[in-house]
């Protein structure tokens, strides 16, 4: 074999090497995403649940407040709509706190555990 065969033989071999190791890494990849699947669905249908319960208790509360089922309108006090977004992202806040940490999850702040 001349000079240039091997070097073309050589670049095919290495190649072919390369590119099966890549296939090996995206495969064992796609298997740790599909084994971590079902807990991640079931996670965020927990999470999904929980809203639904909030968002029903919301409106009951709405309901038996008398407040029109209109979010948003025009002759609620603005102070009420500060308050009321404060109270929602504080909820926010201890449930995110309360859930797992997963290791490819969002990066938390420092002073979150």
């Amino acid at each position: 074999m001349s000079a240039p065969q091997s070097l073309a033989q050589a670049a095919m071999n290495r190649l072919a090497a390369r590119l099966g190791s890549g296939l090996a890494d995206a495969a064992a990849t796609l298997a740790a995403l599909a084994q971590e699947a079902p807990a991640r669905v079931q996670q965020e249908l927990t999470l999904f649940w929980e809203e639904v319960s909030m968002e029903a208790e919301r409106i009951e509360h709405d309901r038996d407040a008398g407040v029109p089922a209109s979010r948003g309108g025009a002759a609620e006090d603005p102070q009420e709509r500060i308050d009321a977004l404060r109270a929602k992202v504080a909820e926010l806040s201890r449930r995110l706190d309360q859930m797992p940490a997963t290791p490819d999850g969002p990066p938390r702040s420092p002073g979150q555990a």
